[in-house]
């Protein structure tokens, strides 16, 4: 997982709320075994909407998605947000993000800022009149800002979330920072119990 301390893009307008994981990646796609191979998929059955948002032309270069409330609602698939990543998208802002796609999100390097709906419908408005606005994501203060409208706001971000975003940690490269703990005990534990073979 690549470290995450800044975001600094375009907005691209979902003007949709309840989105559910079957929405952004249906099932179809979930056939494959590896992580990649998933941004194809993304939102694939709107996509044949020649005017859905992804397919115009003005929000090619997005890389944040502006969602309507309860974004990522459905079932836990890690999937939906393989897909956004691959798909060129490093945050997604929204007024609510269910539980479980938050948390697949912060494992996985994708930022879910959660602010009120009303910043949420005020950047999206921008970003309809102006696709090249520019805004900023900051993980360090935790704020989202668009500098040419003067909007500026915090959003939560736990601290453990925040080290981990920052420092471009996921779970394995969480255990990794203890290696030489766990090869440590690992050269002293009695060969009766099972052991990692490094072989």
């Amino acid at each position: 997982m690549e470290p995450v301390q800044k975001v600094v893009g375009r907005g691209v307008p979902l003007k949709r709320s309840d989105v559910d994981t079957d929405q952004i990646i249906p099932a179809v796609w979930l056939k494959r075994v590896e992580r990649t191979g998933f941004g194809n998929g993304l939102f694939s059955a709107w996509r044949e909407d020649p005017d859905f948002v992804l397919n115009r032309p003005e929000y090619q270069q997005g890389s944040i998605l502006l969602a309507g409330p309860n974004f990522g609602c459905g079932s836990s698939r890690e999937h939906a947000v393989w897909a956004l990543e691959e798909s060129g998208f490093y945050a997604v802002v929204s007024s609510k993000f269910a539980d479980i796609f938050r948390a697949n999100s912060l494992k996985n390097g994708l930022l879910p800022v959660e602010v009120p709906e009303e910043t949420v419908q005020a950047i999206t408005d921008l970003v309809e009149r102006d696709p090249s606005t520019e805004i900023t994501i900051d993980v360090a203060k935790r704020t989202i800002r668009v500098e040419s409208a003067g909007i500026e706001t915090g959003f939560p971000l736990d601290d453990f979330a925040r080290y981990r975003l920052m420092n471009g940690l996921d779970d394995i490269g969480l255990t990794m920072q203890r290696q030489d703990e766990i090869s440590n005990y690992e050269s002293t534990r009695p060969t009766y119990q099972p052991a990692i073979n490094d072989r």
